[in-house]
């Protein structure tokens, strides 16, 4: 999927989704303030950045102080991206598919990339509005590689959380950002809880990602991701 393409592809979801897409993306989180739209958008922006101001230095300027990628242990990412130097060429990628939660605290995206060696792979990246701010900042980055490309498409999917019964919850009041390494294990969710995650890193180092999705008063499994341990080298 080309540029723009992928641009056409966020017009058009405003366009073919759920109402909320066609909210402002600037807006406080809340009760159906999903915008699916904006988080494509920002995902081509860091795409964007990779090829133009470096790959290492497009993910230390849009990840959360607490984001956590897999190298392939979990480890803490503006720590292990401080200081590293950006390659020559940076990996491409374009976002395919996008889950949000109902008050748009979080999303998740998903898509193609492409390693300037020739390799393909995918990626999911988990996106989080941090609370009375308008950015999206990436929370967890991980992917592999695969034996062919994922199947080309010009249009993109968006899946929108059903927003929870009784009206706007109370404030949540969310944890300071952790400051240690991260666990083998790993959880979050959005601040209406209609969109989660979570992690699991096995001693070998093979992993699995599990993205749930409140549909029809039940959360429901969206997305899986399962990683093998690394080859010996």
């Amino acid at each position: 999927m080309s540029l723009g393409r992928a641009l056409a592809g966020v017009a058009a979801l405003a366009l073919v989704t759920t109402p909320a897409l066609a909210r402002r993306p600037d807006r406080a989180p809340g009760v159906g303030t999903a915008n699916p739209s904006a988080l494509i958008a920002a995902e081509i922006a860091f795409a964007r950045m990779a090829r133009e101001k470096g790959q290492w230095t497009a993910f230390r300027e849009t990840a959360a102080e607490d984001a956590v990628m897999f190298v392939p242990e979990p480890v803490r990412a503006q720590q292990w991206l401080s200081g590293r130097k950006d390659p020559p060429a940076a990996v491409q990628w374009q976002p395919a598919q996008v889950w949000m939660s109902c008050d748009g605290t979080l999303g998740v995206t998903k898509g193609a990339w492409q390693r300037p060696d020739g390799s393909v792979g995918y990626f999911t990246t988990i996106w989080q509005k941090r609370w009375k701010k308008t950015d999206y900042r990436w929370v967890l980055d991980q992917g592999d590689t695969l034996a062919q490309p994922l199947p080309n498409s010009d249009m993109l999917s968006a899946s929108v959380a059903d927003c929870p019964s009784g009206g706007p919850r109370p404030d949540v009041q969310r944890p300071e950002p952790a400051k240690g390494p991260p666990g083998m294990t790993g959880e979050g969710r959005s601040d209406d809880g209609t969109l989660t995650w979570s992690y699991r890193v096995a001693a070998d180092q093979s992993r699995s990602l599990v993205v749930s999705l409140m549909k029809n008063g039940t959360m429901t499994e969206v997305m899986r991701s399962d990683v093998a341990a690394p080859k010996a080298p």
